[in-house]
């Protein structure tokens, strides 16, 4: 039975889908002021400081916990549909999981749409990561994570850098990764009285923005299941068993295991879309984070 602490990230997106339904036409600029406060049912992970930076070009924040390793980073990309979120929106989330596995955590920025539409996102992803290689950083002691959009960059920007002839980094770990820019998971349908946020009408709308008129919505750097995934680091990936979105995380971990990608999916009942944003709050999302951190620290040669 879910927490009732885990009641609060639920209460918040009914908030949200209130307000959609009430204002269809919502303004831009007042979405992404609401998708702002996401981090708010988030306790402050603490111990950490936050300095804001320049990652090759793209806008970024470190959250660096005392003592952590200087050497290893989380290359962290935020959720929100590719049209809202950002490195503040998700500074005490991506917080808790640096603190947990003991290293740093690079916050990306990534240009928005409508903005900056495909493939803006993955690109300034790539920026950052190649950045990070050449302030020294390791391939091999960089791990990449993200939620929802975020948790697709988290694949997609991995591609992105085997393009360009770029080592591949050590690990990723895609938090209820969105990958199928159609909608069709038959868990739109048997999640729909349980998830409180997502619906084939908003993931559609927001597939339209980030994609502009002429995007490619099977093109392996929108939709990675798509695309050849052999050779890809080890993966981790985490998702609500509410969730519309649940399917996108299955299909993706299929994908992999045909690739014969080392992949994990742990799906943790009754929880809603990126629950992980509960950490300190919830102890399902203080669960989900310990056993990131857990996986993912041999990775990174933290032992």
């Amino acid at each position: 039975m879910a927490s009732k602490q885990s009641e609060q990230l639920a209460n918040l997106y009914k908030g949200w889908t209130a307000a959609l339904a009430a204002n269809p036409e919502m303004p831009l600029d007042e979405v992404r002021a609401m998708f702002d406060h996401w981090g708010d049912v988030t306790a402050e992970p603490g111990g950490l400081d936050y300095i804001e930076t320049d990652a090759g070009g793209v806008p970024a924040l470190w959250a660096v916990p005392k003592g952590c390793a200087q050497d290893r980073v989380l290359l962290c990309s935020h959720g929100g549909g590719y049209v809202a979120g950002s490195m503040f929106s998700h500074r005490k989330l991506f917080g808790h999981v640096a603190k947990a596995v003991g290293c740093r955590a690079l916050i990306v920025h990534y240009g928005r749409a409508p903005e900056n539409i495909h493939p803006g996102p993955v690109d300034d992803m790539t920026n950052a990561y190649r950045w990070l290689l050449d302030q020294g950083i390791a391939p091999s002691h960089i791990a990449l994570t993200g939620d929802s959009a975020g948790g697709a960059l988290a694949i997609t920007t991995i591609l992105r850098a085997r393009e360009r002839g770029l080592q591949l980094p050590a690990a990723t770990l895609p938090l209820s990764p969105w990958v199928d820019m159609d909608a069709t998971g038959g868990t739109f349908d048997s999640n729909r009285e349980r998830d409180t946020l997502g619906s084939r009408e908003i993931i559609r709308g927001m597939a339209a923005t980030f994609l502009g008129e002429n995007g490619d919505r099977r093109d392996p750097l929108v939709n990675p299941t798509h695309g050849e995934l052999r050779g890809l680091p080890p993966v981790y990936i985490q998702v609500g068993g509410h969730e519309a979105l649940l399917d996108d995380s299955r299909a993706l971990a299929e994908a992999l295991r045909r690739a014969d990608v080392e992949v994990k999916i742990d799906v943790y009942p009754e929880m809603q879309h990126t629950f992980q944003f509960l950490g300190g709050t919830a102890p399902e999302a203080d669960e989900a984070i310990g056993q990131l951190a857990a996986w993912v620290r041999p990775k990174l040669g933290l032992g």
